[in-house]
């Protein structure tokens, strides 16, 4: 299928690509499909890209990059939503907040989103851990 990107302009992506978010994201809740693109080859960064908005896009990374001890519990409802039967099938991300210049980006570590890789239900979770905010900066 041809997708319009923000950052990538109009692409061919295959559908088995496209995560669904149920409940959409909090903010967007009419947005429920998003394709995760590589930001550049070799980055630890990428792109949620809306599947039905062009302009909607989050730059995302995995907190266990820049934050090694990043760690949480989901809750069951959760794991029965996503269906996930072994952490292994389980992709997490967060979104980032990228200011100019680069090192005052920060990292949602409060609202991770959450992927089963085998059947691409998504959910982004919002933790109750005192620890975690969302702005978190990435740069130590």
């Amino acid at each position: 299928m041809m997708l319009k990107t923000k950052y990538h302009g109009e692409m061919e992506i295959d559908e088995a690509q496209i995560l669904k978010f149920a409940g959409g994201l909090p903010g967007f809740v009419e947005e429920k499909q998003f394709v995760v693109l590589p930001l550049e080859e070799d980055s630890p960064f990428l792109i949620l890209q809306s599947a039905t908005t062009p302009d909607l896009a989050f730059v995302v990374t995995s907190p266990f990059f820049f934050f090694k001890d990043y760690e949480f519990d989901l809750d069951e409802s959760t794991v029965e939503a996503l269906k996930i039967e072994d952490a292994n099938q389980v992709q997490i991300m967060v979104i980032l907040t990228v200011q100019d210049p680069f090192n005052l980006s920060t990292a949602n570590l409060q609202a991770p989103i959450v992927v089963n890789e085998v059947n691409k239900q998504a959910k982004q979770v919002i933790l109750n851990h005192p620890s975690y905010k969302t702005k978190h900066s990435i740069v130590q």
